[in-house]
């Protein structure tokens, strides 16, 4: 229901402390939401004489309105994002987390924090941002840091990754515990400064062979919340990352019993035997590659009478003793997959016929095993396709075919995989197997997260090892806190905010997760069920800076206060959702 406009007023507030009375002078508008009456803070008029506050409080009481010429704007700063990702902050006790005692570098590592999901950007131009003169948003005097200059910024990201350790620690212990899920994946980001010891040129996710990169490996609970992240050496492969992980997780958190969830390049048949095996207390969750399945479908292990009754079996191999592995199939991959095939054949037929019109053409025809043999090289390392296709090289000539057999039989595992596990039975069934693989696309949104869409880890700024180990980190408590405002803000932004009960409701756990019926009325309508626009996390940010800390002179005196703009009802919603207080 719409709120009604509201009668503005002047509210003292009164708190006793060490036998001492302190009152607050807030101005504060009340209105009437349904059956309820509540009042939102405009301003906090404290500091004003009290004869000031005594004609505000007087002109308003008396329902006559101070002429707007009595008050002039001075400055005016978006300030309602500040307080939304800084009062959550606060709430999930990450100030806590970062130190038990309130200091300048808790405070401007907090502050680092905050710009990084407002605006990310570098240390520099978080510094520029938050200088007195050149604000860009509230968060300085929200936060009271005052002058700011940029080797405090450094420091203070020194100070932070000094303490990494212990403050992942505190998140494990809040997030983990004895036999959880632990969600591992590892990513990298280019690198385009002065060269240091973790950068170094290895398999690059961004597609900049050119550059030289970090590689830095994510650690989640089950549900994608966040817990730690550790930086590798550029040229560190993604298996033998997985040693270090476990033992942090073992020794540094503590956890005794554990069952780490990762992909088929992460998790491979050697780190089982070499790392895992062995492991008292922990599981492992991983897949099969596709040379792996191909050769249980020869084996005569995987036959398609399997899926008769539903999309997925549990069987055994003697290739994999004293593990169960969970054959899937998924339809609508396999037509997917279908589907991308014949467009790369068709596209790989398009090009290869160019090279044979070349050997064929009258004038200057293209010939010689070298020559040619180049030309069909570059067409199939582009589309990948070559297995599928019959090559005839000669010094004149050049012609090409299909291999349907092979086409076919790569056709016949469409949309399978296989999960191996070590976890019982008893402890996990095959859908809750298949339901903890998946999870691992938790990881794969952080990254998303870090790299592209909200926070930025790239390009990377920092020269020093620890500067960057720092940054990665910082970037990795920043999405801690947009994970945690997501979480509570679903019902205003395109996430399924009742995807627990879609889940459910789910009868099958190899296809797609389906999205609530909730949700898919908010794609269409673009509206949550009270008319409230939906947006992205980024453009609601965007519409929470609109509320504004406005700082408040009035004319012919030196008299200043602060006053907020009035809120939308959107804005209202997010805040009850975030259970923060509009306050100043």
């Amino acid at each position: 229901m719409p709120k009604r406009n509201g009668a503005v007023h002047v509210a003292t507030t009164r708190r006793n402390y060490n036998g001492k009375v302190y009152e607050t002078f807030l101005l504060r508008r009340s209105f009437r939401e349904g059956d309820k009456v509540k009042h939102e803070t405009l301003g906090n008029l404290s500091h004003l004489p009290e004869d000031l506050i005594l004609h505000i409080r007087n002109r308003l009481r008396n329902g006559k309105p101070i002429h707007s010429g009595a008050f002039e704007i001075v400055r005016s700063l978006p300030h309602g994002h500040v307080m939304a990702v800084l009062g959550v902050l606060r709430q999930i006790g990450l100030d806590k987390a970062l130190g038990s005692r309130p200091s300048r570098e808790r405070d401007l590592a907090m502050a680092m924090i905050v710009a990084r999901v407002l605006h990310p950007g570098s240390k520099l131009a978080t510094a520029r941002s938050l200088r007195n003169e050149t604000c860009a948003t509230s968060l300085n005097s929200e936060m009271g840091l005052g002058e700011i200059n940029d080797r405090e910024l450094y420091k203070a990201l020194d100070w932070l990754q000094e303490r990494q350790p212990k403050i992942e620690k505190q998140l494990a212990n809040k997030h983990l515990k004895d036999g959880s899920l632990v969600l591992y994946d590892v990513s990298g980001s280019y690198y385009t400064g002065l060269k240091s010891d973790l950068v170094d040129f290895g398999y690059n996710r961004d597609g900049r062979s050119d550059c030289p990169q970090i590689v830095y490996g994510l650690i989640c609970n089950a549900e994608g919340c966040p817990v730690a992240i550790e930086v590798f050496a550029g040229n560190t492969g993604d298996p033998k990352t997985l040693g270090a992980q476990i033992e942090k997780v073992r020794k540094q958190f503590g956890l005794r019993r554990l069952v780490i969830v990762g992909d088929r390049g992460l998790i491979t048949s050697k780190q089982i035997d070499d790392t895992l095996r062995d492991e008292q207390g922990v599981g492992w969750i991983t897949a099969l590659r596709a040379d792996n399945i191909k050769k249980l479908a020869s084996q005569g292990e995987i036959q398609m009478t399997l899926f008769d009754e539903q999309n997925l079996a549990e069987i055994t191999s003697e290739d994999y003793p004293g593990e169960r592995l969970v054959v899937c199939r998924n339809p609508d991959l396999a037509d997917k997959r279908k589907h991308r095939r014949e467009q790369l054949l068709i596209a790989t037929e398009k090009e290869l016929e160019k090279i044979v019109v070349a050997t064929s053409r009258k004038r200057s025809p293209l010939s010689g095993l070298d020559k040619i043999g180049i030309r069909v090289g570059k067409v199939l390392g582009k589309y990948k396709v070559g297995k599928h296709f019959q090559l005839d090289i000669r010094e004149d000539g050049f012609s090409y075919k299909r291999n349907t057999a092979k086409i076919e039989e790569e056709a016949s595992l469409d949309g399978i995989y296989v999960i191996r596990t070590s976890v019982e039975s008893q402890e996990m069934d095959s859908a809750g197997v298949v339901r903890a693989y998946k999870s691992l696309s938790h990881v794969e949104r952080a990254f998303r997260s870090l790299k592209t869409v909200d926070l930025k880890i790239r390009p990377i700024y920092h020269w020093l090892d620890k500067r960057i180990r720092g940054h990665v980190f910082l970037c990795m408590l920043a999405y801690y806190v947009e994970w945690h405002m997501r979480e509570k803000l679903a019902e205003v932004l395109f996430d399924d905010h009742k995807r627990e009960e879609a889940e459910k409701e789910r009868t099958n756990i190899v296809a797609k997760a389906p999205r609530s019926a909730e949700a898919r009325k908010k794609d269409a309508t673009r509206e949550t069920d009270s008319g409230l626009p939906v947006h992205s996390f980024q453009t609601l940010l965007r519409d929470l800076g609109t509320l504004a800390k406005n700082r408040v002179r009035m004319v012919d005196t030196t008299a200043e206060f602060d006053m907020l703009t009035q809120s939308t009802p959107l804005q209202q919603r997010v805040f009850e959702l975030l259970g923060v207080k509009t306050t100043m």
